[in-house]
């Protein structure tokens, strides 16, 4: 009896014994990457091992980026300030805009106002682009430009270039397909007409057609004028009612030159500067060159009514401040891991990756590059409650793995 009890009990022991390691191995091989109290990751080659991995490729090229901005338009909501101003051309204090949009107004008596801001932009190396929304009334037949005044609206375009002192591009209509409007209305045959007789008569290289939601229609049958196409600089395009897109071989450099996300919220809301966010990051995913939101101050804008950056102004810097113009887009997976996107960019030596994590709950993203060594990256992040929060990050042998914080923006700048 001693001698059954004995062996009972020590099968006991060992069936506990059995069970207290199987419980071990189990919870060792379910471990999850935790982040620590600063958000770090917790890194290590077995855990980059089983996550989605985005893999930059330096060596293969995509588009060169022109930059990222905004419009001002001093005769309709008056002109930004000089601080306004450094806020968003700085890329050392401010969001970093290296693109400034105005309007060619109507008048040559308007032609003034615009100037102050325009050399304040050229002053921090940022292009300037102009639209016109109407020809001079003389000009039109209600809201189309009569083809008798072809001449006369190239004369009046010039001056216009002449007054500001030049710009980098100017577009004669703006979004001429949206009938809707109160502006002038064309076809992009009669656009690429005017085009291909006056186009090298307006003052500045053409940005054309400008048309409301990149219509893809509006925009090849345009370029199908070759004399056109010959004179335009690049083509530009707003995503009013249009999720970014590629445009396919069109032989052109593409911008995005106007479109704001929600006029009726602060430009503090979160969730709608991550969608900001999102926007930029699949303009640059569909092989565009340039970003160009509305009104740089308003409300809803990158500038608030107080002269303060906004969450969608910090969310533009992120872009905006360290790629700059002349980098070139990378191959770089979109949307590696569910709600993370990511894009990579390049300058000589050094690399800038933008990763968005639009989950709700930190999510840890690796990354491996090739084609060019990096050593260490500058971190900026910002979230709901922090700006452009900056650290360091060193990574070997060009693989590393970060803890994207909950719905956040993440810069990495290579040293």
């Amino acid at each position: 009896m001693k001698t059954t009890l004995f062996l009972r009990t020590l099968g006991m022991s060992f069936l506990s014994l059995s069970l207290i390691i199987s419980s071990c191995v189990k919870q060792q091989n379910s471990k999850e990457i935790v982040p620590d109290k600063k958000g770090n990751a917790a890194e290590g080659a077995a855990d980059v091992a089983i996550m989605a991995t985005a893999t930059i490729d330096a060596n293969t090229v995509q588009q060169t980026i022109q930059g990222f901005g905004g419009m001002s338009v001093p005769i309709w909501i008056g002109d930004l300030t000089a601080d306004q101003r450094t806020k968003a051309f700085s890329a050392g204090s401010g969001i970093g805009m290296s693109i400034l949009r105005v309007m060619v107004p109507t008048t040559s008596s308007q032609f003034a106002a615009e100037k102050p801001t325009i050399d304040a932009a050229k002053s921090y190396g940022a292009k300037v682009i102009a639209t016109a929304w109407n020809a001079p009334s003389s000009m039109m037949d209600g809201l189309y430009l009569r083809a008798s005044a072809w001449g006369d609206y190239a004369a009046h375009l010039s001056a216009y270039t002449q007054a500001v002192g030049g710009v980098y591009a100017l577009s004669p209509w703006n979004e001429p397909n949206y009938m809707a409007s109160g502006w002038m209305h064309a076809s992009a045959t009669e656009i690429a007409d005017f085009v291909a007789a006056q186009g090298n008569n307006c003052g500045a290289p053409i940005m054309c057609p400008e048309p409301f939601n990149m219509d893809q229609t509006f925009i090849n049958t345009y370029l199908s004028n070759a004399t056109a196409k010959s004179k335009t600089l690049f083509v530009s395009g707003h995503i009013y009612g249009k999720t970014p897109y590629n445009l396919g071989n069109i032989g052109k450099s593409v911008w995005m030159t106007e479109h704001y996300t929600n006029s009726s919220i602060s430009g503090n809301d979160w969730p709608n500067a991550m969608n900001a966010a999102k926007e930029i990051h699949d303009c640059m995913t569909a092989g565009w060159a340039a970003y160009v939101w509305w009104y740089i101050r308003r409300s809803y804008g990158p500038i608030d009514e107080n002269s303060n950056i906004t969450k969608v102004g910090y969310v533009m810097a992120h872009f905006a401040r360290y790629v700059r113009p002349g980098y070139t887009k990378i191959a770089c997976p979109g949307n590696p891991t569910t709600g993370v996107y990511t894009s990579a960019y390049k300058s000589g030596s050094k690399i800038v990756i933008v990763a968005i994590n639009t989950n709700a709950a930190v999510t840890y993203q690796p990354f491996t590059i090739s084609g060019i060594t990096v050593n260490s990256f500058n971190r900026y992040v910002t979230t709901s409650s922090s700006n452009m929060d900056s650290s360091s990050l060193g990574i070997s042998n060009n693989a590393f793995g970060i803890n994207l914080p909950a719905s956040s923006i993440t810069t990495l700048v290579s040293n």
